[in-house]
């Protein structure tokens, strides 16, 4: 992306926002088969700028891959970072963490619904459109959204239309042995 809020996609420069008559539609095909710099979500034709690029969000990005990586075979999972997940036909998300059972078969685009997809917000992101993404996740049938505030050290988390904050305490995601402490993720900010 270029200071102007434009990606390189497919040879061209196309800016990367929310629906509006002036983007460019995109088809599946060509989002697909073009590798746009940085990566970015499609949704029904439209480019979306994600998260990214300042350093709280890869530093807790980072510790959190660090931790659910750490956990794989102890927790039965695998966590990847910024892998496309197709949640709708015409939807594509990257979620920032994405955690798949230990027995899902590796796809190159993740198309069945994950047990758990994290975010962290980005400053110049509002809370509002991070739970807009994280929608999409929970109609894929994601069990839970976690969404990291590195401005607030608060983690929301989102199940259905329930969203609850937490600023300390255990995360756990029912029916795994997932356990993630808040507040350790956020010290890693402090280090």
């Amino acid at each position: 992306m270029n200071g102007d809020g434009e990606v390189r996609y497919g040879g061209t420069e196309v800016t990367a926002m929310a629906a509006s008559a002036a983007v460019p539609f995109v088809s599946v095909e060509e989002y697909l088969h073009s590798d746009p710099q940085p990566d970015v979500d499609y949704v029904d034709g439209v480019l979306e700028e994600r998260n990214l690029g300042e350093f709280d969000h890869g530093d807790i990005e980072s510790e959190l891959s660090t931790i659910f990586r750490g956990h794989r075979n102890d927790w039965g999972i695998r966590a990847v970072v910024e892998v496309r997940v197709q949640v709708a036909p015409t939807r594509f998300r990257i979620p920032d963490v994405c955690v798949m059972p230990l027995t899902w078969q590796k796809t190159q685009i993740i198309r069945e619904a994950p047990l758990l997809c994290v975010e962290v917000k980005s400053q110049g992101f509002t809370l509002k459109r991070e739970m807009t993404r994280a929608q999409d996740y929970l109609r894929m049938g994601v069990r839970e959204v976690w969404i990291f505030d590195p401005e607030t050290r608060s983690a929301h988390v989102m199940r259905g239309e329930t969203v609850s904050q937490q600023r300390d305490g255990i995360l756990r995601l029912d029916g795994t042995a997932i356990e993630v402490d808040i507040s350790a993720v956020f010290a890693v900010l402090d280090a």
